[in-house]
Order: C-alpha cells, then structure tokens, then sequence
C-alpha cells in the first residue's frame, strides 16, 4: 500500500503519513486504530514503543464509530445501499419494518446482485407479536405490524427468486436497527416517544480488539436464532 492510498483510506493528508514513517511522527490515537484496521494488524505492530498505543477500552470504542448523526433522516441517502454495495462476505438487516429500504428499488436489486455470493439475513418484527403493538403504540401511530406487512409484500418476488437470502421475523423488544456489511454497520437508536427517523445512527466499522461493534453484532446473532420463517399469513394477515 503506498503512502497515498492509506491517507486515502483513512482520510488524512498523504504528508502526514509520511511524517510517521520518516520522522517517527506519532498519530492520534484514533489513526493509530484506522491505520492498524486497514492493514489489518494490531496497534502494537505498528507503535509497540509508544505509551499511548497501549490498549484502552474507551478510546477504541470511540475510533470504532466513524460517523454519529443526531436522527437517522439525515444520514446520506445513498449510505445504506453504498455500504451493501461493498460488502463481500455478510450483509445483516435487523429492524422491525425498515419500510424505507423496502421501497427502494435500487436497494433491491442490490439484494439481488450480492445474494450470488454474500450472505444476506434480514429479520423484521412479527406484526402480530406484543412487541411489534407496543412500538407502534410508542410511535404515536399504532400501525407498525402494517409497516412490517407492506415491506414484506415488496420482498415477496425476493421469496421465490431468491431463495438464498434468509428472511426471518423475531418477537423481541428491539432496542436497535443494526445495518450490518461485512466490517461496517449502521446502528439506528430506538428511544421512546418518537420515531426512528428521528432517534440517532451511529456508523460504525469494526477494529481489531474492539468491542462496540461486536456488541451489536451478537445481539444480530441471538435475535436470529430466535427467530423464525415467514410465512403467507405474515405477508397478508389473512
């Protein structure tokens, strides 16, 4: 990797690359992770003589989120289909209806062109659990299982087209929306009295030792064991 490309990659001037490697130049704690995530090494290959390369469990959670926005409406639009665009190994959708991804064609064909050779899991609420009514209830407008009918009608042609992308529905009271492609994710907070839209994201990518991105990873995992298929009646109520 050239003195360029991993500016580039962690976003910083070429120049103060090449101060580390020539001066001896120590980063901020926060490209010391970035640069040891893109090379995909430990922190201590890279500065093991340096005492603020030690490991510290506050200031890797904070170089693990890239990105906090106050409300989820004014992440980049493109953001959630960019982020699956990258991915090569797993995409993770974990939400109640996720209606505005749902609705977007171009989402949907993502799905579609990635599902030849990524894992791809979305689980959404069952509309007819408590948890699905009580969010609904919080919301203000009491038509989440709805929400959750209509966005699975739009991933029907995915059902029998597609058979390798796993759908599922959980029951659990859920805290979070976590948007998940390969080393990166999106978490969406819930929190009580408004809406999603309007509650904050964070944007996170997961670095070697880290655990906040783990954190919400596992909670993917656990709620996808848990879960279970979808079926006609989910689709139509009838």
């Amino acid at each position: 990797m050239t003195v360029r490309q991993l500016a580039e990659a962690i976003e910083v001037n070429p120049k103060t690359v090449e101060r580390w490697i020539t001066q001896g130049k120590v980063p901020y704690r926060r490209h010391q992770y970035a640069t040891a995530s893109v090379l995909n090494v430990e922190v201590t290959t890279l500065w093991e003589d340096d005492s603020r390369a030690v490991d510290s469990a506050t200031d890797l959670c904070k170089a693990e989120i890239l990105t906090a926005y106050p409300h989820r409406h004014v992440v980049p639009a493109d953001l959630w289909r960019q982020m699956c665009e990258r991915a090569m190994r797993q995409i993770d959708i974990l939400v109640y209806a996720g209606i505005g991804l749902a609705e977007d064609p171009r989402f949907l064909s993502v799905l579609k062109a990635k599902s030849r050779n990524v894992d791809i899991r979305v689980l959404m609420g069952d509309p007819e659990c408590e948890a699905v009514v009580r969010r609904g209830i919080d919301e203000g407008h009491r038509i989440m299982d709805g929400k959750i009918r209509n966005a699975l009608v739009n991933y029907r042609p995915l059902f029998t087209s597609h058979p390798e992308i796993a759908f599922r529905l959980h029951d659990t009271v859920l805290y979070n929306s976590v948007y998940r492609a390969d080393d990166e994710m999106l978490v969406n907070t819930h929190v009580y009295g408004i809406g999603a839209y309007l509650a904050p994201v964070l944007h996170l990518r997961r670095l070697p030792g880290g655990g906040l991105f783990s954190t919400f990873a596992n909670s993917v995992q656990q709620t996808w064991e848990g879960a279970r298929s979808v079926t006609e009646h989910d689709i139509t109520g009838a």
